[in-house]
């Protein structure tokens, strides 16, 4: 009677779906921490905003002040008069284009608004400050 009710064991199963459930959330969770830096030409120190976003764009114009008050339009060194000049010449082409207006968390505010005005004057109402 013995060789009836004999019970054949299981063979051990290994549960990959878990497992991979674990990899792919680590995975993600590194892309999501990356820091992805860019390469500065000037010493810009940029405030930290807690809720800030990606301000990488492809096609935009980038507009950096520093503390001083220097500024580069694309990385270009100019001054505000030759920045309005600048700003009109590309508003003059097309009024869509991304501003980035990157500066010193030290910069006073007076030239990030006169920047900012300077932009919109000339019709070029998408403007982002860059943060890290």
């Amino acid at each position: 009677m013995s060789g009836l009710y004999q019970r054949r064991r299981k063979r051990p199963e290994m549960n990959l779906v878990p497992l991979i459930d674990v990899l792919v959330m680590l995975i993600f969770f590194a892309f999501v921490t990356m820091q992805f830096r860019s390469v500065t030409t000037m010493n810009l120190t940029l405030p930290k905003v807690e809720t800030a976003g990606k301000s990488e764009l492809k096609e935009s114009i980038t507009i950096s002040i520093t503390k001083d008050g220097a500024v580069e339009f694309n990385g270009r060194p100019a001054s505000m008069e030759a920045l309005e000049q600048l700003v009109r010449q590309v508003g003059e082409v097309t009024k869509d284009i991304p501003v980035v207006i990157r500066s010193d968390e030290n910069t006073p505010l007076r030239y990030v608004t006169q920047a900012m005005d300077t932009c919109r004057k000339q019709g070029l109402n998408k403007i982002r400050l860059q943060s890290r």
